[in-house]
């Protein structure tokens, strides 16, 4: 089980504030913020990975951890004072509904569509008092541009420094969507990809390859680290990891 931290006064405040402190109007505290400790083997081989500064892909098995841990890691990351890295950008497709332009509203109205698993996940990553108190920090955490998030469609033609991002549930993005977002990362930002490509959405079977490739292209890359997930890194309960392993018996 994760540990309390004990919480004392707010990051940032006092005379010894970085200029990346100076930034948010509403320090975060990071004395909130629980410990989180590896549950697998795969697991730790992801914080491990993390931890040396590679780009990284969590591939594999749902209920794993992947987005998680990875979401975890970088705001750990982001709100550190010493860090260079500012903000998280979070980054998936809407696969149903790709043709995301022709939704109403700007592009925060059309990304409100995905964001509140990651709400649910950071809701976890802090121990808070009440509701109130979470809300009040994961606004500040939005509107000072902590977390952003972006679907492939805003994503062209855009250079994304000083940031980690997150390329969540990326078995549904085609080979020319990831290669897009592979060549938005910026100075001194780094990449991760959360996916399993048994759980795709894409019809095509060319799109539904596409991954394959992407991957083959980043197992030969030096800076990147691949952890692979199966079904004994299951955690998020055990009618999830019967259902799968029922699945695979029947090869479906």
């Amino acid at each position: 089980m994760p540990r309390k931290k004990k919480a004392d006064q707010p990051i940032g405040v006092g005379l010894s504030m970085s200029a990346k402190q100076m930034k948010r109007k509403k320090p975060i505290n990071t004395d909130m913020m629980r410990e989180i400790e590896p549950l697998t083997q795969n697991q730790k081989t992801l914080f491990e990975s993390y931890s040396s500064n590679k780009n990284l892909v969590a591939y594999g098995c749902a209920g794993t951890g992947k987005t998680f841990i990875t979401l975890y890691n970088a705001l750990q990351d982001v709100l550190d004072p010493t860090s260079a890295y500012e903000k998280i950008y979070i980054v998936r497709s809407l696969v149903a509904t790709r043709e995301i332009g022709f939704l109403p509203g700007d592009h925060e109205d059309k990304s409100s569509l995905y964001q509140i698993p990651y709400k649910h996940m950071v809701k976890y990553m802090f121990e808070l008092h009440t509701e109130a108190d979470f809300q009040m920090l994961y606004g500040n955490l939005k509107t000072q541009g902590t977390i952003d998030f972006w679907s492939t469609s805003f994503i062209r033609g855009t250079t994304l420094d000083k940031a980690i991002i997150i390329v969540d549930e990326f078995q549904n993005l085609n080979y020319h969507e990831l290669d897009s977002i592979m060549t938005r990362v910026g100075e001194s930002s780094k990449i991760m990809f959360c996916g399993d490509a048994t759980q795709t959405d894409l019809l095509k079977q060319n799109e539904r390859n596409g991954i394959h490739d992407f991957m083959r292209v980043l197992r030969i890359m030096p800076s990147v680290d691949i952890v692979e997930f199966g079904v004994e890194d299951i955690v998020r309960s055990g009618l999830v990891k019967e259902y799968i392993l029922a699945k695979m018996e029947l090869n479906l």
